[in-house]
């Protein structure tokens, strides 16, 4: 019983920032783990970044580490993602999804419960 609210797409040029967030209702989002995915135009939509609900685990796809800081903050219900050095490449409708409650953290976008309607992110060059 989670609903998930993304916020912050838009238009941003090559080499920018933009941060993504997360909003969800409910207090079981505490005990959730919560990832972000993507989806480009004909392609799949593909794991981003997952944070756990409990401790610091963070994992992150191989295409934006270094890039990417995932980051929640649970008394605002809120999971962020902060996208820096933006390519052309990161160019998808970005998901934020749950899976929990009490769930190992996972980067398989079917082990989710709960999903976001999405918000559009345009990297220009």
């Amino acid at each position: 019983q989670v609903q998930l609210v993304e916020s912050g797409g838009g238009l941003v040029q090559a080499g920018g920032s933009r941060q993504l967030s997360c909003a969800a209702s409910g207090r079981t989002f505490s005990n959730y783990n919560v990832g972000w995915f993507r989806q480009a135009p004909g392609k799949e939509r593909e794991f981003v970044a997952g944070i756990g609900w409990v401790g610091n685990n963070r994992r992150y796809a191989d295409s934006v580490k270094d890039r990417f800081t995932i980051s929640r903050d649970n008394a605002k219900n809120t999971v962020y993602l902060q996208m820096n050095s933006l390519k052309p490449e990161d160019t998808a409708v970005y998901y934020c999804a749950a899976d929990g409650p009490f769930k190992s953290l996972k980067s398989i976008r079917n082990e989710y419960d709960y999903w976001g309607q999405g918000t559009q992110v345009t990297v220009s060059s």
